[in-house]
């Protein structure tokens, strides 16, 4: 059997054999295109190369694309399990042609492929055309030898291909398999097509035309092609399969799945296993691009995708977390072809653990109050969007995993009313996910790429040069000069300003020329992740472009930012070391003043963990190693043990940064591009000021180092001065002298309250000491004590009842501006005095509500402690109306 990792192989090794470029995948998280979530075609990686807005080294390509269908318009979460041929991840085989060959190469190599390299019987396979296309026709006819009526004209849209309302488009031409009568279906255009005897197994796109607001208004310059192969369709189809479940990748999985919870993989439990299958996939390659789960945009995607798979890992009867023991027979079956699922092996299966762990929690009260509402429900029946709505905001259930938990019993969901219910609830909802969140690239920066070439970084190894000035750029306009107090953005052929990118922040300097100019530079971008533009304001003189310009980086700031640059490589290591392998960078800002660092990791920093890592990171800086850099290709790169950031995009050619002491080898080894010290030593000092939470599994660690980490430190030496002289003691007596004063202050505080304790029992002046007072035949005994612990109040009363012998006491107790009232009647009188109605009478003196108890003792209190005494006099006013 021809394994599907076989296939992949040979499909690119045919068109690289066949000139050309084996390009690798691009990550999930598309960056030219901000209208998408994640890349879901092959053609998405080299959109701006088709549109001209973009040129690569090669004329030809052809790759393997990791691509994801699971969130906006292109969604297939909802059919996956249910059938054949629907995935959330998949790969996308094509080959690539950027004005070079066209229609005949194409489908000449389609056919070579498929006929003689991988031996499909040309009986068994049918091609479409646009039904205009007659040169398409003809060549089918021409090269494949396939009869008229094998070569169906389809004149819908499904064969005409387009990027967008306006751009390139162009017929398509698809090839379908016939897996034979014995399975119903239809050949394409006909009325069974619908069904699974004939599947398509490869498009290719014609782009000739070019279309604006929906009609071609020319032909292009340059026709290309576009081709798009599914790798799990194709390798069903080489392996004798109908299903792609059925072929070995997903055997596997399934295999492993039904093995570890110990139940059947076809059957009742068939749809579940195929959805923990293709989930897995999802989940795990997604978070190797570095996609958390969240619950917003692309990460409330992944959560959602993993809670469908968790909720049937929980059909199928696994009483343990699944998902995170399936990841290694994963890595085993791609992890070939996928590097990135090696490095990113422990993330991913720890994220999984927390992800699953949290879900089960909430996930048997939220089936529970589905199985509620759907009782009464016989098959066909409908549960309310209401309830469905209440699912999703109050037990994290997605609608789809609502719709696919009651597809099993024929139910369906009115999702109208879910609809009606999110939007009543959209002011205090996440606004929707629109986009990638990243900035759209303009199509200025293009021009000027194009025009001339990318800008030379030469600030490793200098920080002033020379530069000619190619492009002057403002408010999104390219002009040919600028003059004194404009701000403008200067693109040169070289800088030694480094661009903002990898958190690092751009540089600051200052521009000139012989003719007189001079500009500040405030911050250096770097569009397209190519160019350099310095945002200049031009204090004096003028340029223009084709002017020769001197470049000066503020050397101080440089340095500063170096210093924390390189101390977020060692801090990474330490992280990494000291919390496990899980730990890869999820952000940093790499600032003159300051660095922050944001990593993986399910909880808090204990202090002492954060003590051990900044001494560790510490005493690489008192090791003052050299700083090495490498140039490598990043496959060498990462052989060689460097990290890499998950999801990052890296050219041919990437700097593989060593630096510290360790065991066996430097302490830290990252592949980066920003600017570091030459050696640890130049850091001076480290210090963490903060540690926090950023997200669900983030953790954020702020920090300083050198001249600022000293400042930071000598200002709270200061403060602990200035502590010692109010305390008048030493600045190491400080602990233990505050640990004194604050038990004395609870020695105070205790004596204070014994001492008012004492004062309302007996002491001189107490209403004890002064004998109590008639209210008609009662005996009484009122007081008001300011700063009385109202948890005294109970036994103070208590004890002026048994003073009294017969009578009533009330007792209220001033706090911050608030009383207390409590009021005891002896055993004797309770019979037609009620303390409750009596305690009453005095809240609401205070301004206060109700107060409660016993007939013998109630309680109660208000806001106005400054009406205490009228509480007290209505207390009296209460008891003198109680009938003798």
């Amino acid at each position: 059997m021809t394994s599907t990792n076989d296939i992949r192989r040979s499909f690119l090794d045919y068109f690289g054999a066949n000139g050309h470029t084996i390009v690798p995948s691009a990550p999930l998280v598309p960056h030219n295109d901000p209208t998408l979530m994640f890349v879901n075609a092959g053609m998405v990686p080299f959109k701006n190369v088709f549109t001209g807005l973009e040129s690569r080294p090669y004329s030809t390509a052809t790759s393997s694309q990791k691509s994801v269908r699971a969130g906006g318009k292109h969604n297939d979460l909802d059919n996956v399990g249910y059938t054949a041929r629907h995935h959330t991840f998949f790969e996308m085989l094509g080959n690539f042609s950027f004005g070079d060959y066209f229609k005949e190469q194409a489908i000449t190599h389609a056919w070579t492929l498929l006929t003689k390299e991988w031996g499909l019987p040309a009986e068994k396979l049918t091609a479409t055309v646009y039904h205009t296309d007659d040169e398409a026709f003809d060549l089918w006819k021409k090269i494949a030898g396939l009869p008229e009526e094998r070569i169906i004209r389809i004149p819908t849209k499904d064969n005409f291909w387009a990027m967008g309302d306006s751009g390139p488009c162009g017929p398509c031409s698809e090839i379908f398999y016939d897996h034979g009568d014995h399975i119903w279906g239809g050949p394409p255009g006909s009325p069974e097509e619908d069904g699974d005897r004939f599947v398509e197994i490869w498009n290719l796109v014609f782009m000739q035309y070019e279309q604006e607001a929906n009609e071609i208004v020319s032909e292009l310059p340059k026709p290309s092609i576009d081709t798009g192969m599914g790798l799990e369709r194709i390798a069903a189809v080489l392996q004798g399969v109908h299903d792609n479940y059925d072929t070995d990748t997903f055997r596997a999985l399934i295999e492993e799945s039904g093995a570890l919870t110990k139940t059947a993989t076809e059957g009742e439990f068939k749809a579940s296993h195929r959805v923990i299958a293709d989930h897995l996939r999802s989940t795990s390659f997604l978070i190797a691009d570095g996609v958390l789960p969240a619950n917003e945009g692309r990460g409330y995607v992944l959560r959602r995708i993993m809670r469908r798979a968790m909720r049937h890992a929980h059909i199928i009867g696994a009483k343990e977390p699944l998902m995170h023991r399936l990841v290694g027979s994963l890595v085993s079956e791609m992890g070939g072809a996928y590097q990135e699922l090696v490095r990113a092996q422990p993330l991913i299966e720890e994220t999984l653990l927390r992800e699953e762990t949290r879900f089960r929690q909430t996930l048997e009260k939220g089936l529970k109050l589905l199985d509620e509402a759907t009782g009464d429900l016989s098959e066909g029946g409908t549960l309310p969007g209401e309830t469905a709505f209440k699912l999703y905001d109050t037990y994290g259930f997605p609608y789809d995993l609502t719709e696919d938990a009651l597809r099993s019993r024929g139910l369906g969901v009115d999702r109208e009313g879910f609809d009606k219910a999110m939007a009543e609830q959209k002011a205090a909802a996440r606004a929707a996910w629109k986009g990638s969140g990243e900035k759209a690239s303009d199509e200025i920066w293009f021009d000027i790429a194009e025009k001339t070439g990318n800008t030379e970084f030469i600030g490793y190894s200098s920080t002033e040069g020379e530069g000619e000035v190619v492009a002057i750029v403002k408010d999104g306009v390219n002009f040919d000069s600028a003059a004194a107090g404009e701000t403008v953005l200067i693109v040169t052929n070289q800088t030694p300003f480094y661009g903002e990118s990898g958190g690092q922040m751009g540089d600051a300097g200052t521009i000139s020329s012989q003719s007189g100019l001079v500009a500040d530079v405030e911050d250096t971008a770097k569009p397209l992740g190519r160019l350099h533009a310095h945002r200049a304001k031009i204090g004096a003189g003028s340029v223009k472009v084709g002017d020769t310009v001197h470049l000066s980086v503020d050397v101080n700031r440089r340095d500063r930012i170096r210093a924390n640059h390189s101390a977020t490589h060692l801090l990474h290591a330490a992280l990494r070391n000291r919390l496990g392998a899980h730990v890869t960078q999820k952000g940093s800002l790499v600032a003159p003043d300051r660095l922050r660092f944001d990593f993986s990791h399910p909880e808090a920093l204990t202090h002492g963990q954060i003590a051990a890592i900044e001494a560790d990171v510490n005493e690489q800086v008192r090791h003052n190693e050299a700083v090495t850099t490498r140039l490598m290709t990043p496959d060498d790169a990462i052989q060689a043990g460097a990290m890499a950031l998950f999801g990052e995009k890296y050219g041919d050619e990437v700097r593989v940064l060593s630096m510290g002491k360790g065991d066996a080898h430097s302490y830290s080894v990252e592949l980066c591009g920003g600017t570091h010290v030459r050696a640890t030593g130049d850091i001076a000092i480290f210090k963490i000021i903060s540690e926090s939470a950023v997200s669900s599994g983030v953790r954020r660690i702020e920090a300083l180092t050198g001249e600022a980490a000293r400042l930071w430190l000598s200002d709270r030496e200061d403060r602990l001065r200035q502590s010692a002289a109010a305390l008048k003691t030493t600045p190491e007596e400080v602990p233990a002298r505050i640990a004194a004063l604050v038990e004395q202050s609870r020695k105070l505080e205790r004596e204070l309250a014994e001492a008012k304790k004492a004062l309302a029992l007996g002491g001189g002046g107490s209403a004890q000491a002064a004998g109590p007072e008639k209210i008609g035949a009662v005996n009484f005994i009122g007081q008001v004590i300011e700063g009385l612990d109202p948890k005294e109040l109970r036994g103070l009363v208590d004890q002026n009842k048994a003073t009294l012998g017969s009578g009533v006491s009330a007792i209220l107790a001033v706090v911050d501006g608030r009383a207390t009232i409590a009021v005891g009647v002896t055993d004797d009188l309770v019979g037609s005095i009620s303390a409750v109605d009596l305690v009453r009478a005095g809240v609401e003196a205070l301004g206060g509500k109700g107060g409660g108890g016993r007939p013998d003792m109630a309680q109660g209190g208000g806001p106005d402690g400054d009406k205490a005494e009228a509480a007290l006099e209505a207390v009296k006013a209460a008891l003198a109306n109680v009938p003798a």
